[in-house]
């Protein structure tokens, strides 16, 4: 009977033992060599199906590169500041670039593209610098979606233009700094269909540096803080919406308002369009880049399915963590990984197949930094918060690990507050309304790793500010991100 007491007791400590995390770094940040005499400014990032790695560079080179051999080789050249990849095959891409979207096809096997093919361009360009295009991003059924900018109010119109001119899509009033829409769609996001025709799905998008279809045919985009974007979003696309910057609203099939930026404030802001999810300027992110769900079956970590997206002004990539809440998305935004070698200008990512996360960087006139990164899993489970969930009185944040349950349940650990941003013309918006909210109730779950916090009020049109306190893992590990913030547009019905 005693040894069958001490086998029981060895048998419960090697389980212990074996379910205690490795100290160390979750992830790590590697360099790769970049071609002599390239300006590396990444605008694209894809993987072939045989592995290799095919960027689009904002000089308009398209080069792809074997993550074995370490090689670079040059697919094609030309282009004008391509911004987005979809890879057919092996030997042929769509690639989103100022004028149209391209074909690029390798037709003889020689590793270099032949064929350099329009697919489409009936959307209008006036050479304002500013006019960038982004995607495409393909769903299930085969469509594809791409996002226009709006034009620069710090750039000008070419004498020669593509597209018809509608002059009510700018405000015309110097010095305002509000971007505009003069040629159809600027500040659009478009469907391509497989009849090759381009429709028109959803206006009022500043600078949607990124795009990205979900596994239910979800569209997704990124837009930067401006004239008329309080602080950075995070948008869920539909037809039909509007999404609150008021040029390309001209371009809406039988508009008879005349010129939207003279519409009052209040009747725009009940057309648009709120965001899933707010990224607080100067605290989470200032600048969003291009979005990617991390699909990889478990090889980047604890986050499958959850979206992560580039920071082009700071040393960070963000991750996000969406939920439904009477039928619309909503969510947390954390700061995933910060420095650690990180560059800033963190412009598009792609998983490879291995798992790792690939990271292009561009300044493009702007602040960044120029090269590519890989962020590897390192196989050490990292101590962080894996999701934030809203309840009926307060929020459930879930744990990778079992947390140290002192100070799990100690409120003072769970610092809130709330704010919103202003929709208006001027650029950005300070926080409105801010408010600390205290924490009246703390519930802790039997396996230690979810938290359940009743908070003293919930105001739907708020971000919740979370700041965490020292919460040590089970096993005396800190926590790697203290800051969460939560974007409230609905309340869950009781």
């Amino acid at each position: 009977m005693e040894r069958f007491f001490l086998a029981v007791l060895l048998g419960l400590l090697m389980a212990a033992c074996s379910t205690r995390p490795e100290p160390g770094e979750a992830y790590i940040v590697e360099n790769i060599e970049m071609p002599e005499g390239l300006t590396s400014q990444v605008g694209a990032l894809e993987f072939l199906p045989n592995g290799k790695l095919i960027a689009g560079f904002t000089r308009g080179e398209v080069m792809t590169y074997d993550t074995t051999t370490k090689e670079w080789h040059l697919f094609a050249e030309g282009l004008h500041d391509p911004l987005g990849i979809h890879v057919v095959s092996n030997d042929e891409i769509l690639v989103m670039q100022l004028p149209e979207l391209t074909r690029l096809k390798d037709t003889d096997g020689d590793g270099t593209a032949d064929l350099y093919e329009k697919v489409t361009d009936a959307f209008g360009v006036t050479g304002n610098y500013h006019e960038f295009n982004y995607g495409p991003e393909i769903d299930s059924k085969g469509d594809f979606y791409i996002a226009l900018n709006s034009s620069s109010s710090g750039g000008t119109m070419r004498d020669e233009v593509r597209g018809t001119i509608n002059l009510e899509g700018r405000d015309g009033e110097t010095g305002n700094r509000q971007m505009f829409s003069t040629v159809p769609y600027r500040g659009w996001v478009m469907k391509l269909t497989k009849d090759g025709v381009l429709h028109p799905v959803a206006a009022g998008f500043r600078s949607p540096n990124g795009i990205v279809v979900d596994n239910e045919d979800n569209v997704f985009v990124t837009d930067n803080q401006g004239d008329w974007v309080g602080t950075s979003p995070l948008f869920h696309v539909e037809p039909g919406k509007f999404y609150g910057h008021p040029g390309s609203l001209v371009w809406t099939k039988g508009w008879n308002r005349g010129n939207p930026f003279r519409l009052p404030l209040d009747t725009l802001d009940s057309m648009r369009t709120r965001p899933a999810i707010c990224f607080p300027h100067g605290i989470l992110a200032n600048s969003p880049s291009q979005p990617v769900f991390d699909r990889t079956g478990g090889k980047f970590g604890p986050f499958e399915g959850q979206l992560f997206i580039g920071e082009m002004n700071r040393e960070r990539i963000v991750r996000v963590m969406l939920e439904k809440v009477n039928g619309k998305f909503q969510g947390a935004c954390i700061p995933f990984l910060d420095s650690l070698g990180l560059r800033k200008g963190n412009n598009r990512l792609v998983f490879a197949p291995d798992g790792s996360l690939w990271v292009g960087q561009n300044a493009h006139g702007w602040l960044g930094d120029v090269g590519i990164q890989r962020i590897v899993f390192t196989g050490k489970q990292p101590v962080d918060v894996y999701t934030m969930k809203l309840t009926t009185d307060g929020f459930q944040l879930t744990f990778t690990q079992p947390m140290q349950d002192t100070a799990a349940l100690n409120p003072e650990n769970y610092l809130f507050s709330r704010y919103y941003y202003l929709y208006h013309h001027n650029y950005g918006s300070p926080q409105q309304d801010l408010e600390k909210i205290p924490v009246t109730a703390v519930k802790l779950s039997d396996d230690k790793k979810t938290v359940t916090l009743q908070l003293a009020s919930l105001t739907p049109g708020y971000v919740y500010e979370l700041n965490l306190g020292n919460i040590p893992s089970k096993w005396g590990q800190p926590l790697r991100n203290s800051l969460v913030c939560y974007t409230l547009n609905e309340l869950l019905n009781n």
